[in-house]
């Protein structure tokens, strides 16, 4: 194929037109460890809520990149240096940063790959694509390690304001409908500037960085955290962990071949082999949906029950306090569930349980955002701010929760 072919433009409904830069980038997107992310759904189960919440990773994946473009574009036109091959690493670091999640997102990651988080699956496609690659990707892994000298580049890619978050919210909030949660990411990037290596925003972005930072805080509370979409996660990672335990008993559990073999095999970071990673990169939405649909018609009570609330949407009622539910109020709920369902009080825990939820836009611990001030001092932004929010902000704010069966609720 000849190289002029493979600079094509995506038509992006938020951005208009996303150029590929490069050849590179080209065959990784045509890669079919990449093209999976199109059965990745970016929101996991919030479609559940939010019915135009159907865009996937893969989407949100050429946003970010798209988004590093202008990044790039902006720092160059300030006088930051970034060579050819930072630039490339810049955009393979940022198309690649989540090539390693599992089928809707972080259910996964609690049920099935249970010791081995998205990050570290990224890594390790990438480290197998350098190969392939004849190792083009070294300078992106750097960077995507955080190894690399020049620290602004891992900011750019991971950190409280990041291409990752600017693409996100302002997707997640377009196809959900949550229009808190837009951003002018447009705005932002031209704001960035780096000193000593390091990114830092001018001081004029201080509203734009709080309007990013409320938008963040909104976006959690009525999306990511939303109780429906809440509820739905946990009802399938119960439902995964029911298959997997009636699975090790010896029952016949039908499902697709590579759901089937994470379900049998307990696989941890140090025994990843090259056979699991291509077992996983097999995995996505449809195997997960196609064994809900097959085990809702299943013998076993609890595995069948808990397919068919996803599959009909007919989830748990779940409530939310500010204060911890009684552990007596659990146990009373469990055991009227297991006497009127003749299952024990163990088996029960699939239906009725708690926990908690947090939420917090911005993070003291973690890297800062730093104002670069016109007397060129940096200040941390809840520093520079004249605004009390910004102070209330990165606060954690905890909710605790506890779901149950709706036959259940006689309040």
């Amino acid at each position: 194929m000849s190289q002029t072919n493979k600079l094509k433009i995506f038509n992006d409904p938020i951005y208009g037109f996303i150029t590929i830069p490069n050849t590179l980038v080209y065959d990784l997107i045509q890669h079919p460890y990449f093209q999976r992310l199109r059965r990745i759904s970016q929101m996991g189960l919030s479609y559940l809520v939010y019915p135009g919440a159907n865009h996937t990773r893969f989407h949100h994946a050429l946003g970010a990149m798209h988004m590093m473009q202008k990044a790039v574009e902006v720092l160059r036109f300030k006088g930051v240096s970034i060579s050819k091959e930072e630039e490339n690493a810049l955009y393979v670091a940022i198309l690649l940063h989540d090539i390693g999640h599992g089928p809707f997102s972080h259910a996964m990651e609690h049920s099935i790959v249970e010791e081995v988080n998205h990050e570290a699956i990224s890594l390790l496609f990438m480290n197998k694509l350098n190969e392939e690659f004849d190792g083009q990707l070294s300078m992106a892994i750097q960077v995507f390690k955080g190894q690399y000298h020049r620290k602004f580049m891992l900011q750019l890619i991971s950190s409280q304001l990041d291409m990752d978050r600017m693409d996100y919210l302002k997707r997640d909030s377009f196809y959900s409908g949550v229009a808190e949660g837009n951003i002018n990411s447009d705005r932002l990037i031209q704001m960035m500037n780096v000193e000593d290596d390091v990114l830092v925003m001018e001081e004029k972005a201080i509203y734009s960085i709080e309007k990013f930072l409320m938008a963040r805080r909104l976006m959690y509370w009525q999306a990511y955290l939303h109780k429906t979409s809440l509820v739905a996660e946990l009802t399938l990672t119960k439902t995964l962990q029911r298959a997997k335990e009636l699975l090790h008993k010896g029952v016949n559990i039908e499902c697709s071949r590579p759901l089937k073999y994470f379900m049998e095999h307990k696989v941890t970071l140090e025994n990843f082999s090259n056979n699991d990673l291509n077992t996983f990169a097999q995995l996505d939405d449809y195997d997960i949906i196609s064994a809900l649909k097959e085990w809702q018609h299943h013998d076993d009570f609890i595995l069948c029950s808990l397919s068919k609330m996803i599959i009909n949407r007919d989830l748990s009622k779940i409530k939310l306090n500010s204060e911890k539910f009684p552990v007596e109020v659990l146990q009373e709920m469990s055991s009227r569930f297991a006497k009127a369902h003749n299952i024990s009080i163990q088996e029960a825990k699939y239906f009725i349980f708690k926990g908690k939820i947090k939420n917090q836009a911005y993070s003291k611990e973690a890297e800062p955002i730093r104002i670069f001030k016109k007397d060129r001092t940096i200040e941390d932004v809840v520093e520079a701010s004249d605004q009390l929010n910004l102070k209330a902000l990165s606060k954690p704010v905890t909710k605790y929760f506890i779901c149950f069966p709706k036959l259940l609720d006689e309040n």
